[in-house]
């Protein structure tokens, strides 16, 4: 692997953007209590600063100072963040254990940047998975979790990496199973956020007790109501990221929703993201032109088609999380040594709660297999 420099955004696609922020056009929309989607104030505030208030020069010097390396020799291009432990020069000269955090949708590597600081004495790698933000152009676009499993682990194997820790949350996870399930002498020991929902949108096991036929009902009804997104990231990603990519009004209500729903806040967004950090999410989105590249997870989506993942696992869950597992549901797939429930908490939980989620880590690197 190689040091990378940074590309900075050109000023044109800046230029461009406030243009496009200046012009936007308010479109009526459904009129009734309740009725789903970004709420109205919100996105106005949001598109005010984007395009009055908000230095995307300022939060890139913050990314582009972070230490990114690329792949030389790896059949598929990878770009990550790679910190050695504290007094170490370099990765091989590192004798601590090496940790790798694998981010989901829709987000980037900027989901671990609380969790980055409390990580210093261990080798830590970020992986930019293909097809978002920060990471290297592939010929396909994007690629699948399992793709980006082969990717992730052809890379460590460039750095030198011969055994780590996983930590990954929603499409992470699915790389992260995959990475375990393919490539089992890497990985030592996993944590997770989340157990994949495609283990019961896909071909469930047939002899579930009675909590887990709840959780998979549940699971059914959570589609229902806030699942169309992954139904249209997957069935027809790019019609929609037509839209996404071409208005930056439409992609800020589209990631925003998320953020705002998914994350443990008291009803507004900035109980959890301020305007600024919010936009840095939804400009490594525009600014990298991934939206469209980012759904390829879900539209090359399959069957889990491995044993159950021997490898030592630790869960933790978060209440506001999307629709979490119980212990035994997880158990059919992993070999879960450890479970924590936190009462505090959702999707974005290195970022919400970074001390909670580093306490997943730190029990991974205890169990890890040697």
């Amino acid at each position: 692997m190689r040091r990378h420099a940074f590309a900075r955004t050109e000023q044109a696609v800046l230029d461009d953007l406030r243009e496009r922020l200046r012009r936007f056009r308010s479109v009526p929309g459904v009129r009734l209590d309740g009725a789903p989607g970004v709420p109205e104030p919100l996105l106005r505030a949001l598109l005010e600063h984007w395009r009055d208030g908000f230095d995307w020069r300022v939060q890139e010097e913050r990314i582009a100072a972070l230490p990114w390396w690329e792949t030389e020799r790896a059949p598929v291009p990878l770009r990550a963040v790679v910190s050695p432990a504290a007094g170490a020069s370099s990765v091989a000269a590192a004798a601590a254990p090496v940790v790798v955090l694998l981010h989901g949708w829709p987000d980037s590597v900027l989901r671990f940047e609380r969790l980055l600081p409390l990580l210093g004495d261990v080798t830590v790698v970020v992986p930019a998975l293909p097809g978002f933000p920060f990471a290297a152009p592939v010929a396909q676009g994007g690629l699948s979790s399992v793709a980006m499993a082969d990717a992730v682990a052809d890379a460590l194997a460039e750095l030198g990496v011969e055994r780590c820790v996983v930590s990954a949350g929603d499409v992470g996870c699915d790389v992260a199973e995959a990475l375990a399930a393919r490539h089992p002498a890497l990985v030592a020991a996993l944590h997770l956020t989340d157990v994949s929902q495609y283990h019961f949108l896909v071909d469930p096991p047939g002899d579930l007790d009675a909590e887990e036929r709840a959780y998979v009902e549940r699971g059914h009804r959570w589609q229902a109501a806030e699942g169309g997104y992954m139904h249209e990231q997957s069935t027809r990603p790019n019609t929609l990221a037509v839209g996404l990519g071409d208005s930056p009004a439409a992609l800020a209500a589209w990631i925003v929703e998320k953020l705002l729903r998914w994350s443990d806040g008291d009803g507004s967004l900035t109980d959890v993201f301020s305007l600024d950090e919010a936009l840095t999410w939804v400009s490594a989105y525009w600014v990298s032109a991934s939206i469209g590249t980012s759904f390829t997870p879900y539209a090359a989506a399959g069957a889990k088609e491995w044993p159950r993942i021997e490898v030592p696992t630790v869960v933790t869950t978060f209440p506001r999380d999307l629709v979490n597992a119980p212990r035994r549901f997880a158990e059919r797939f992993f070999d879960v040594v450890a479970w924590r429930e936190f009462e505090r908490g959702g999707h974005f939980a290195a970022w919400e709660r970074p001390h909670e989620h580093l306490w997943g880590v730190r029990t991974a690197l205890e169990a890890r297999r040697r």
